[in-house]
């Protein structure tokens, strides 16, 4: 236990020398340990969001965010390999795999530390049986998006420290870095549009899944929420 601890810690530090051994470990053990690490983070973080809603919406987004991780991963995994090799970092398809994972496994650490922080403004958002519960919602998400962006973005830097030790320059892992930013953000957002709700929308009924979840997309629901709440604060 207090080598995993150890492991996590330098991997939350970004210390590259010392993570890129991990890299060429052929047991399963770390791949294991940051898969359990990103299931019990993120589903921290969803059961809080989810509580908003209710108990229940609170269980359902505790499975689905690392679901969306997990799919992302998946998904992602033979287009990351090929960029990876394509653009010369040397890196194989097992240690492709393993980086992003590992990034991620630090945006799941940085959100469960978030999650209390998210209840406390969960708590005192407007309740979904007050008449603002509009506002609530907005509110909701928003922080939601927030707090799963800063997580990113930390956990992104972390990730091109890490590329830019691998790679032989720094050209090629900037490179490397933003194909496969882009192609997990994209495919990301449309996972976890699909797999809505993940807050629960007033007026709906709590679902593990909606009706229709191929309708819209998850770019047009931030964008009406963002409206929605500066129309109530009279800025629009």
């Amino acid at each position: 236990m207090k080598e995993i601890w150890q492991r996590l810690l330098i991997l939350c530090r970004g210390d590259a020398a010392r993570i890129a051994p991990w890299l060429e470990e052929r047991d399963a053990r770390w791949l294991w340990i940051c898969a359990v690490t990103i299931l019990l983070g993120y589903g921290l973080y969803g059961g809080v969001v989810g509580l908003w809603r209710a108990p229940s919406q609170a269980a359902f987004t505790a499975i689905k965010m690392p679901l969306v991780i997990f799919l992302t991963c998946a998904a992602n995994a033979v287009l990351n390999g090929l960029l990876a090799q394509v653009l010369g970092s040397g890196l194989g398809f097992r240690q492709s795999s393993m980086v992003i994972l590992m990034s991620f496994t630090i945006s799941a650490l940085l959100l469960a530390a978030l999650s209390p922080i998210e209840l406390f403004i969960l708590e005192n958002a407007p309740p979904l049986s007050s008449g603002e519960r509009g506002t609530g919602h907005s509110v909701t998400l928003l922080t939601d998006v927030v707090f799963i962006a800063y997580a990113g973005v930390v956990a992104n830097r972390r990730l091109l420290q890490l590329l830019i030790h691998l790679c032989p320059t720094m050209a090629i892992a900037t490179r490397i870095f933003w194909s496969w930013v882009a192609g997990n953000l994209f495919l990301g957002a449309q996972i976890s549009w699909i797999l809505r709700p993940f807050i629960g929308t007033p007026g709906l009924p709590v679902q593990f899944l909606r009706d229709d979840p191929m309708r819209g997309n998850f770019y047009e629901a931030v964008f009406h929420a963002l409206r929605h709440l500066l129309t109530s604060a009279h800025i629009l």
